[in-house]
């Protein structure tokens, strides 16, 4: 018996086409093959994200009466429409629903709230003189550094310590950090200053140090990345030592200042697992409410050499085996490192399949550990204390944050008298005279800026400084494009979501600007203006031919003001990238396949690039210069969005 929501049989649109869908016919169509479902509301909007070994079972569940989470019920009565991907194999469906989750964002999917970019140590080993670098997301799956040619050394927790590290090595091993490729480019150039100042051994000049030397160094800087500090520790205090009897006071003191910072490094390997050379993982967690934090303590050659944490949201009443699932599908995908071993409290769904898919990445075997007792069980209980301490700490903070800034979003809304303003949409246009005119678009959700869905528009069609029919090209564009990709189904881009609150940074004009072009386009979004005192400070909302007051002291105003400054930085930034790289350059230059010399002879022929615009394919593809794809490029340039 199926438990189909009310309406089994709903209206929606796809491709732009207004269809039926009946939930139960297309149960019966669902393929009893791998592959990826995606649960769709009224709006369209993607609510869950899910994998299945078959998807006919997997999905037929949902609307089966057995036992489901509340969580997992209350998205069942928002279905409206499903729609699925078939995969060859449930490994392809577990790595094509992780890019969906990222991508879609699903609201009753448990997301991991922070993309943390750590840095990490790289050895390009495969050079003939290796070079010692730092790197956040090394090219290439983890599993193929050998191929690559690199040996990568991380996570750590700080970019300032990985650099100071990096820093430490090369002063000791004297070690290369130029991009020079050796040794072909030996004695073309004069060496830089870190070989006149002792810090580099030369080897882009002939006869300072052979391949050998030089490789020989390099493996003490292998050793010491490795945690064997012995070597070095002792050949600093017998160089030390030496200097200080030979009275080379000042060199015995830079040797002394090294064997302090390597003894400083060495300290901080406090745990160490005896006898363990491996590199793990150990992920721990305390979830509460609707939240979650994840502690993992980073093992490498059997030292801990950092921790972190991340939240979780969206995990009320999931269970922790759930939990732990949805974070090692999101890290994994996007870190470079992945261990030979992950310890975990317990055992996840999908585990086998998450372990066949991590090994495939890495290139050698990831196995899921869950440790009852010994040294490891009592690293994974400290990892958990960790993690309460963490949510404990930081929940009232966060809450408080949250309150904070959703209250003033809220509040906001009261003022213009609007349902809610959780997206807000701004707008502002920057130029010098007319040059370079460019648009930008800035968004807040919660009253939180969301860079990620900022854009940046260069305008096509207006020449001179006409700020508001630049602003109405820039409007054209963004809503225009908002109406493409509803009708496409696309619902990842940023342009596919319409604003609760359109912000514009002027008073009454560029409100009607806006106005107009919404009404031509058919859409029905409240617009306001920030306006401004002589002194070019926020003064209050203008709203539906009314100019409303703002407290200076509350939440909103702030709100406001930071979106305002944000949005006029963004496009000054912006405006400012264009005008430094050159002066001199043309919006021509933006356009695929036009170079120098065809922009030249678009210029000599048509005089200007507003005629240029006007100009038809064929006029464009008479220009010797030209041919049919390159005037086809030039013209599909000023007239698609």
């Amino acid at each position: 018996m199926m438990a189909v929501p009310k309406t089994a049989a709903r209206r929606i649109r796809r491709s732009g086409i207004l269809m039926e869908f009946d939930i139960e016919e297309n149960l019966k169509k669902l393929p009893k093959k791998p592959g990826v479902y995606l649960m769709h509301a009224d709006d369209d909007e993607i609510i869950y994200v899910g994998k299945a070994i078959n998807l006919f079972n997997r999905v037929h569940s949902y609307f089966r009466k057995n036992k489901k989470s509340p969580k997992i019920m209350k998205m069942v009565t928002r279905i409206a429409y499903f729609e699925f991907i078939v995969t060859d194999s449930e490994k392809e469906a577990l790595v094509l629903e992780s890019n969906l989750i990222k991508k879609h964002r699903p609201r009753y999917n448990t997301m991991l709230k922070d993309d943390k970019s750590y840095p990490y140590i790289k050895v390009t080993v495969n050079e003939t003189y290796p070079r010692i670098l730092f790197a956040r997301r090394p090219q290439g799956d983890t599993g193929s550094e050998k191929k690559k040619g690199f040996r990568l050394f991380g996570p750590y927790p700080s970019s300032l310590g990985v650099r100071d590290t990096i820093e430490l090595i090369n002063k000791i091993y004297k070690l290369r950090t130029c991009s020079r490729v050796l040794p072909r480019d030996t004695d073309k150039e004069r060496p830089c200053l870190n070989f006149h100042i002792h810090q580099c051994s030369g080897p882009c000049k002939s006869g300072c140090v052979t391949e050998e030397e030089y490789r020989s160094a390099v493996e003490g800087a292998l050793d010491f990345l490795n945690g064997n500090y012995s070597p070095i520790l002792s050949m600093l205090k017998e160089n030390m030592e030496k200097a200080s009897e030979e009275m080379r006071y000042e060199e015995a003191m830079e040797w002394r200042d090294l064997l302090n910072s390597v003894k400083t490094v060495s300290e901080k390997q406090k745990i160490t697992l005896a006898g363990d050379q491996e590199d793990r993982d150990i992920i721990a967690m305390k979830a509460e409410e609707d939240e979650a934090v994840i502690q993992i303590f980073f093992i490498r050659e059997g030292r801990l050499i950092g921790r972190d944490h991340h939240y979780m949201t969206g995990v009320k009443d999931s269970f922790a085996s759930e939990i732990l699932g949805s974070f090692v599908k999101q890290y994994y995908s996007g870190t470079p490192f992945i261990p030979k071993e992950i310890m975990l409290e317990e055992e996840i769904e999908d585990q086998e399949v998450i372990e066949n898919w991590l090994s495939d990445k890495r290139g050698s075997k990831v196995s899921f550990v869950i440790p009852k007792k010994g040294m490891k069980n009592r690293l994974l209980l400290l990892a958990k204390k960790n993690a309460e301490l963490v949510l404990d700490t930081d929940r009232e903070k966060l809450r408080r944050n949250e309150e904070l800034y959703q209250g003033a979003a809220d509040e906001l809304s009261l003022i213009i008298g609007i349902e809610k303003a959780d997206r807000i949409e701004s707008y502002d246009i920057s130029n010098i005279s007319g040059f370079e005119s460019v648009g930008s678009m800035v968004v807040f959700e919660g009253g939180r800026a969301k860079n990620s869905d900022y854009r940046k528009f260069r305008i096509k069609t207006v020449q001179g400084p006409n700020d508001y029919a630049s602003m109405e090209e820039v409007l054209n564009r963004r809503f225009r494009r908002f109406l493409e990709e509803r009708d496409s189904g696309n619902n990842g881009d940023s342009f596919a979501r319409l604003p609760d609150l359109i912000l514009m940074d002027g008073g009454k004009g560029q409100v009607n600007i806006a106005l107009k072009v919404l009404s031509e386009l058919g859409l029905n979004i409240p617009v306001a203006g920030m306006v401004k005192d002589d002194h070019h400070r926020t003064r209050g909302i203008y709203y539906d031919n009314t100019e409303l007051p703002i407290d200076s002291h509350s939440g909103s105003f702030r709100l406001v003001t930071r979106i305002q400054d944000e949005t006029h930085r963004f496009a000054i930034d912006y405006h400012r990238s264009l005008h430094g790289k050159n002066q001199l350059h043309s919006i021509l230059d933006d356009i695929k396949g036009v170079g120098d010399r065809r922009r030249k002879a678009l210029l000599r022929e048509f005089g200007s690039v507003e005629n240029i615009r006007k100009a038809s394919k064929e006029e464009l593809s008479r220009v010797p210069e030209m041919n049919k794809s390159s005037a086809e490029a030039v013209f599909d340039f000023f007239h698609n969005d």
